[in-house]
């Protein structure tokens, strides 16, 4: 996934959200996350919301 160019609404992407300081929704969508963003190491609930997303059990995180 790496190599994995940024598809979909960009505008909805996490980088693009905190951006626009959309702190509500960046709430909202990162309140059970299960993806984070090989790019920037941002976290979402669903891979929709990342750049370069990455099931957080397919990196190793530890989840304490």
């Amino acid at each position: 996934m790496a190599d994995q160019k940024c598809t979909g609404d960009h505008s909805q992407h996490m980088c693009m959200l905190a951006a626009a300081k959309q702190m509500e929704m960046i709430r909202f969508l990162t309140n059970e996350p299960q993806f984070i963003c090989l790019d920037c190491g941002r976290v979402a609930n669903t891979e929709d919301n990342l750049c370069k997303p990455a099931h957080v059990d397919a990196i190793g995180i530890d989840e304490r």
